[in-house]
């Protein structure tokens, strides 16, 4: 159980890092926050509940991220590495203040999901992400919320994401 929410916890951190990468944001200094929620098997709930624990969100976790002006200029949807993942994405709406994309999973997570990002501006992005399938063969169910807001222009010692097409 805690592999497929290290796993999911990595996926996320994927997905959240770059929710930019729709024609939208602002060249700078991000913080991006997220938390996510596993929902568990019945057989996994009966474990954590016999263990005296029950399943809730992640904590909060926030990182910082350096968007470049490609990155802003670019229309690719949230960007996901293919070969380390094994996950395709695909937008399938785009305004100026909403994206939706969909999402195959063929490597060592099997499945499907979907991500949603609205935004305020170019300054502030909310979203969510929902994965179902298999992680390294177990079930894999899971709902991520995260947010990301601007604070400056100057990214200090912030590298920017290197910008890669599926």
């Amino acid at each position: 159980m805690t592999i497929r929410i290290a796993a999911a916890s990595v996926l996320t951190l994927a997905v959240i890092a770059a929710p930019a990468l729709a024609k939208q944001g602002k060249v700078g200094l991000w913080n991006v926050t997220s938390s996510t929620e596993v929902v568990l098997s019945a057989a996994d709930a009966a474990t954590l509940k016999k263990a005296g624990q029950k399943s809730a969100p992640t904590p909060p976790m926030t990182l910082q991220m350096c968007m470049s002006q490609a990155e802003v200029d670019s229309a690719e949807p949230p960007h996901l590495d293919k070969s380390a993942t094994g996950c395709t994405t695909k937008t399938t709406r785009q305004t100026p203040a909403k994206m939706t994309a969909d999402m195959i999973c063929t490597g060592n997570m099997k499945g499907s999901g979907s991500i949603k990002i609205n935004y305020t501006g170019n300054e502030h992005y909310a979203g969510t992400y929902n994965f179902r399938g298999t992680n390294f063969g177990a079930p894999a169910n899971f709902t991520t919320h995260f947010k990301g807001d601007w604070v400056k222009a100057d990214c200090g010692k912030v590298k920017p994401y290197n910008l890669r097409t599926q």
